[in-house]
């Protein structure tokens, strides 16, 4: 809900005001072409204005909602509000509020936000606070009780002063936070056809990294709609980042791990894993990715556990980041459903086809190398450097 007459988005960022003055404007100039580039991908009119630690969206009253929206998935925002402007004449905000509540205030308790960044004001915020919720009060009283309510309020009315303009907005919609994407180095992404994997994508894309997603071509192993899934993740993905590349590398892996089936029992999924990581190490050399992103979370399957986390991180030098860790099923289903990538669980992937009858949950990196074959790590290398960029 915006006030009548909004135009202006007001967004908010977090951690990048914790960086020095030069590199929190590095970070602003980033999160300003990343918002233009979310504007135009949805076909969303709108003129980024770069503000010291508050970017605004010009654009107009019948597209501030999609404006605000398109704001609130950029990476590095916290929230972000369609605004009324005006002056910082205080009796300019209050006409502004008052505008404000006999359009959109019907009943219910109510609160005045006020903050004002500009201390030379004639004003504090406390002033703007106690004397817009009297405006407000008057000016709806003829229709209805109003009701006072400064801790759990059915609706807030937001005012934020800077130097030369007032906002008035009844609404903060989250952002993801973080930090603008294009901040940090681009990793290479471990994309599955499961629910994990994505939701780690996003989790590093939040920290500022794009991503450079692959899927390996499981080959018979690779179960029905297996692909399809996962380049259906990888479009989602690509929606919150329409000005970096996302095209998917595709390594072929089903003969290794028709080859992992025949030779191995014990210890084939961490070998599987070991060949993933090697593939992408190389991969990672040719693209100039700094790591490895992976969905893997604590003991969620028998791969995972801490001991065989360890054996298969030591088949690269690059760091293996793994966003999920310590975070149950549930929040990784809840987040996945939060940004769009969530599919049903129920088709049979790869994985469980190649798993064992019995789950190695302790093993040890001496016996593990001498049961894999022997050329694991050649045929890891030959499928980076036959790897396909295809489209998502």
């Amino acid at each position: 809900m915006h006030p009548p007459g909004a135009d202006t988005v007001l967004v908010r960022h977090g951690d990048v005001n914790t960086k020095s003055n030069t590199v929190k404007r590095y970070m602003e100039g980033l999160l300003a072409e990343n918002l233009e580039a979310l504007l135009a991908d949805r076909s969303v009119p709108g003129e980024v204005e770069r503000r010291w630690s508050r970017p605004l969206i010009h654009t107009t009253e019948a597209a501030v909602e999609d404006a605000t929206t398109a704001a609130a998935d950029a990476f590095g925002v916290v929230s972000a509000s369609p605004c009324l402007t005006t002056s910082t004449e205080k009796e300019r905000i209050l006409e502004a509020l008052v505008e404000t509540a006999r359009s959109r205030y019907d009943g219910g308790s109510f609160a005045v936000d006020a903050r004002r960044a500009d201390k030379s004001l004639p004003y504090d915020s406390d002033d703007l606070a106690r004397e817009g919720g009297s405006a407000i009060w008057e000016a709806v009283a003829d229709e209805f009780d109003p009701e006072v309510d400064l801790d759990d309020p059915d609706l807030t009315f937001g005012v934020e002063v800077r130097e030369d303009v007032a906002f008035v907005y009844l609404e903060k919609r989250d952002g993801p936070g973080g930090l603008p994407l294009g901040a940090q180095e681009p990793v290479i992404a471990m994309i599955s056809g499961g629910i994990d994997s994505p939701v780690a994508a996003y989790e590093i894309m939040k920290r500022g990294s794009p991503i450079v997603p692959v899927y390996v071509d499981l080959g018979p192993f690779g179960g029905i709609d297996h692909e399809a899934r996962a380049m259906e993740t990888v479009r989602v993905l690509s929606r919150y980042a329409p000005n970096f590349d996302t095209q998917v590398y595709e390594l072929p892996g089903g003969e290794t791990l028709s080859v992992l089936v025949e030779e191995m029992e014990e210890g084939r999924m961490l070998s599987m894993r070991r060949f993933f990581y090697r593939a992408a190490e190389v991969l990672a050399e040719r693209v100039d990715a700094h790591g490895i992103v992976t969905g893997e979370a604590v003991g969620q399957k028998s791969s995972q556990t801490m001991q065989n986390l360890a054996i298969t991180s030591r088949a690269t030098e690059l760091p293996i980041h793994r966003p999920l860790l310590t975070r149950d099923k549930a929040e990784i289903v809840a987040r996945a459903r939060e940004i769009g990538t969530f599919t049903e669980s129920t088709i049979d992937a790869g994985c469980n086809r190649v798993a064992p009858d019995r789950a190695e949950t302790n093993a040890r990196l001496e016996p593990l190398l001498a049961a894999e074959p022997d050329d694991l790590f050649e045929r890891a290398e030959e499928a980076a450097r036959n790897a396909e960029l295809v489209e998502p």
